[in-house]
This record gives structure tokens, sequence and C-alpha cells, in this order.
């Protein structure tokens, strides 16, 4: 592939594919809706839970999640009541179900609601919700607000893995993004961590940033793999100002342009590849012996709102301001705004403010593009000849351009640096309504 032509796929602007319908495609949802999936959930259907806790200590400019900054303790134990009444609500309108087989604390950072707002979080989660002897309990941490107590409380609430942010080592890249930290205080966090019996260790990482060049990723990757971590992910900068004012304070000019990103990102692969890990999907990397990197060899990897995923749970419950979730019968996403869940939730209702209900070829196409990015490679026998019809042209041209083959009726990808580019074409309302997405690379 040329590099004009590599430039052209990484500056495409495209879904991460973390859903189908992606959420821009999302539309007001009734609450009595929402009940009405909840309630159609079968016995045998296992749960897993996603907890948005939207507060940190400081703002980090290149964040595009929903947060915003307080210190103030009324405000952040308020929130975590309203935490566990709406778990409550949930858990009224469930039928009988499988139990929870993962928990996903996210944010933010969760830690902001302290060490205490952890403990009583995690036992009224664990009251309210039965959990199997095998779930997989996750945090997402910030290495600089980390202390014993917090790291104590969450292994006491069954916590068993955590996700650290490091994005990189580079102080000078770290003063370019508003999030100053140094390699002791994230190695000390992974001691900590390890001390208290949280085994298995994340770390983020990013490409994409100001002022980043292929030395600073480099030193970043082999950073993570001197630490051991179980796995790595590393994650192109979505610069999405007009959604995320923070993103302002980052200089555009100082960012890589669209064939450095492509270049670092895979500087990053090589070095982590080197250290014994395995790449897995379009973004990350496990240790062979890591249930990621088996459940990827085995075809049982999945891909929801957090990134790639083992759990296999057909029912996904979001909790707290913005969470999305997924029942069989669609995507739920909470109200926005923390004013008006806590006000939703204190009125005793459920406070689902936009989704999508899923038609068959919605749950046909979102099968075959999780297949897609999870797996590189797709049955083209599986795919509807009209839904296959639809997607020749795009595929055609992937397959002129040398990112996509087909071989013995299978569709193989072979540049998944533009693995978004193969999922693209299998979607059915791109380039319909508002939607704005990140660069494809």
């Amino acid at each position: 592939m040329s590099p004009e032509t590599a430039a052209r796929y990484a500056a495409a602007a495209l879904p991460r594919y973390t859903s189908y319908p992606t959420a821009p495609h999302f539309q007001p949802l009734a609450e009595q809706d929402y009940r009405r999936w909840l309630a159609g959930i079968g016995a045998a259907e296992a749960l897993s839970l996603y907890v948005h806790i939207p507060f940190c200590e400081s703002l980090c400019w290149y964040c595009g999640c929903h947060t915003s900054v307080t210190r103030q303790p009324a405000r952040l134990a308020r929130y975590t009541g309203a935490l566990l009444d709406e778990a409550a609500l949930l858990a009224a309108a469930l039928p009988a179900y499988a139990g929870v087989s993962a928990l996903h604390l996210g944010g933010g950072t969760p830690s902001a609601i302290g060490a205490a707002g952890l403990a009583r979080l995690l036992a009224g989660l664990h009251d309210r919700f039965a959990f199997r002897d095998t779930a997989e309990l996750a945090v997402e941490l910030d290495p600089r607000v980390l202390t014993p107590e917090i790291a104590a409380a969450l292994a006491e609430g069954g916590i068993n893995r955590a996700s650290l942010g490091v994005q990189d080592i580079n102080p000078a890249v770290q003063q370019r993004i508003g999030r100053v930290q140094s390699n002791e205080q994230v190695a000390g966090a992974v001691a900590m961590l390890r001390g208290q019996g949280i085994g298995a260790i994340n770390l983020d990482l990013m490409y994409g940033l100001p002022g980043q060049g292929i030395a600073q990723v480099e030193a970043s990757a082999r950073f993570a793999a001197e630490l051991q971590a179980d796995r790595v992910a590393v994650f192109g900068y979505a610069h999405v100002p007009w959604m995320k004012p923070a993103q302002q304070a980052i200089d555009s000019a100082a960012l890589p342009d669209a064939m450095a990103r492509l270049e670092q990102a895979e500087a990053a692969a090589a070095v982590l590849e080197g250290a014994g890990y395995l790449r897995i999907g379009l973004d990350h990397f496990a240790w062979p012996s890591d249930p990621m990197a088996r459940a990827a060899a085995a075809g049982t990897l999945r891909r929801n709102f957090q990134g790639y995923t083992t759990d296999t749970a057909p029912v996904l419950l979001g909790l707290g301001a913005s969470a999305i979730g997924r029942a069989p019968a669609g995507f739920a996403q909470n109200l926005a705004g923390e004013r008006d869940w806590l006000a939703a939730v204190a009125e005793g209702r459920l406070p689902v403010a936009r989704g999508r209900a899923l038609s068959d070829e919605d749950r046909l196409r979102g099968r075959l593009i999780e297949r897609l990015m999870c797996e590189l490679e797709l049955d083209l026998a599986a795919v509807p000849e009209a839904v296959l019809a639809a997607a020749r042209p795009r595929l055609d041209a992937l397959r002129a351009d040398g990112v996509v083959a087909e071989r013995r009726g299978w569709l193989l990808v072979r540049e998944r640096r533009f693995l978004r580019h193969v999922a693209a074409a299998f979607d059915a309302y791109l380039g319909q309504g508002p939607g704005r997405h990140s660069q494809a690379a």
C-alpha cells in the first residue's frame, strides 16, 4: 500500500464499533419500553454490570469520557447512594437470571468516591444482585490518587482486575495533555494492587498525542512490558474538541499527522509483541495465559462499550449518569445530566433517556461487525446475499487496496490498522444522521 493510500485510510472518520448501531443512532427511549425489555430477560441469561462514576479530582485534557471535577464529599456520597437506589430499581425490574458474570467500575475515576464509598458501593451491589463465584470485577484507576486504603477497599469488595491509565511516560508529552505522573507512581500503584491480591493488571497507553513520536511510544510500551501487565491497550487519541471542550487546551498543531499515528501504533505493537504479548483485535495485547488471549483463540472474544472483553453475558446493565447498557431487545442509555439522573432515581424511575430497539437485521449486522473486530476474518457463507451485495462495493475497494483478501469463501483482514474500515462495509447506518467520529487510525 502506498503512503498516500495509507494516509487516506488513516484520516477517515469512522465509529469504533463498540456497539451496532452506534450511539449517534440512538433515539428517545421510554422507561416502560426499557422495563419491558428487562422483563423479557430469560432465567438462563447472565448479567454484566457497568457502573459509571463521572468524577475526577482534576481533568485530563485528552479525556473523552463523561466526567466532571469535584472534591465535594456530600455530592460524592449522594451519587453513590443513588447508584445503589438505581441498582435496587433494576433488580426489582428483573425476572430470574443466571447471576452476574462481570462488573466494571468506570468513569471518570471510580476511586473519587473514596475508600468508604467504594466499600459501600461494592457491598451494596452484592446485596442487590447475585454474583457468580467466577465473576470478573474490574475497576479503572488513576495511579496518581490510588491509596492503600482504596486498594484495600477494592480487594475487600472483590475487585480482581484493575486498569491503570498511563497514556505516555514522557514528561513533556504529559505536560501537553494535562496528566503528569511519574513512573514511580504507576509502578507503586501496580505493586499496591498486587499486594492486596488484585493480580490482574491492565495498562492503558495512547498514541497520537501532542508532541509524541515513535521514541516516546516505544518507551511507554517497554515500561508496560517491564511492569508485566497482563493486558495492554494502545488507543489512538481521538481529538474531538467539538464534543469535549477540555480538548481545546490541546494544541492541535502539535498533533501527529495520520501517517505518524500509524507508525506510532505499529511501533508500540512491535515492542509488545517482541516482549511476548499476543496482539488481539484492533488495539489490545495480552499474555498468552491471560483469559483474553484464550478467548481470542477460542473465538469467544466479545466487544462492548468498554472495548474488548471476555464476558459473554447477553445482558449489560448500565448504572449511573450517561451509562449505556444492552438487553437482548436493544440498547439503553441513561440520562447524561447528573441532576436529571438523580431526580429520576429519587422518583423511583429507571433513568433511561435514549436507546435503540434492535431489528433482526441490526442483530445480524452487529454479529458480523463484532466477529470482524474480534477475529479479523469472516465466513462469507454466513452473510445473507442481500447484506453481502450491499457491502460488496466497499469490500472490492478494500481488496484492491490490499486491506482485505478473500480465500475459500472467507474474508481475511490483511491490514489490521484499518479494521474499522472493514467493519464499516457492513454498517447500514454509516453516513446517516449527525454523528461525527474520530480518525480510523
